[in-house]
């Protein structure tokens, strides 16, 4: 990370490393690459156990978080349980805490190719030495996986775009879809907002909420459409591999 250390994730980094449950805390996403904004990024983490949680350790990770969501308010910080036996069955579910709130989740292709592109250790073992590698194409998939997954979903749920929040983090994703696609390397959402699909207005909009210049908005109808349509059509002309002819 560069700059100086987020006081958050430093308070939560020290709590969590001492349990004797914790063998691997490891850092990714925008505060990894320093591509974070206060007040607008997440802090994303991810825990490597020794063994599954059981009730009352889930009870000292909610306790951790809401600590940490009331001595620092905004810090938006989330982390992914992940017991070391089940780390290579790509379907298996996780205790993780994200948005206020417990909830099981995989641990994506996606996020284990940011471990292995930009993940920093903060305790532990370096994810390259306990992750399977993964080749461009590998990320390509992940970025389709994510297609076909979430953002599948959420198109068919248009009214979640009236969200500023959410449209914007639409249209980043769509545009960090198509560049990565195109590379099978990963890039930052900032160098993502110059690939964005939508009017100049939307864009100057969503680069000012981005720098804290501007409040994000309740509903933003506008932007919502824009936002919607993008994600269809990212999702149409990205989700399946592009298969070339074999007739000649």
């Amino acid at each position: 990370m560069s700059g100086r250390p987020d006081p958050a994730l430093g308070d939560f980094v020290a709590e969590l490393a001492s349990r004797e449950w914790v063998s691997d805390i490891w850092l990714h996403g925008s505060l990894a690459t320093g591509d974070h904004r206060p007040g607008v990024s997440d802090i994303d983490v991810v825990a490597i156990t020794t063994r599954p949680l059981d009730a009352s350790d889930v009870g000292e990770v909610e306790r951790m978080h809401r600590h940490v969501e009331s001595t620092w308010p905004g810090s938006a910080l989330g982390c992914t349980y992940v017991d070391a036996a089940r780390l290579s069955a790509p379907g298996a579910r996780h205790p993780a805490w994200t948005h206020g709130r417990r909830v099981e989740r995989r641990l994506s292709t996606m996020v284990r190719a940011e471990l292995l592109d930009h993940g920093r250790t903060l305790l532990g073992r370096e994810p390259a030495v306990v992750l399977e590698p993964m080749s461009r194409d590998d990320v390509r998939d992940a970025v389709r996986q994510e297609l076909t997954g979430y953002w599948s979903w959420a198109a068919r749920r248009p009214w979640l775009f009236l969200n500023s929040r959410h449209a914007d983090l639409a249209l980043l994703s769509m545009a960090r879809a198509r560049l990565t696609l195109e590379s099978g390397q990963l890039v930052t959402k900032t160098r993502a907002a110059s690939d964005v699909r939508a009017p100049q207005r939307v864009v100057a909009g969503l680069r000012r909420r981005r720098t804290g210049e501007s409040r994000a908005v309740p509903v933003a109808p506008i932007l919502a459409h824009h936002a919607w349509h993008d994600t269809r059509r990212t999702i149409h002309e990205h989700a399946r591999p592009h298969r070339t002819s074999t007739s000649g």
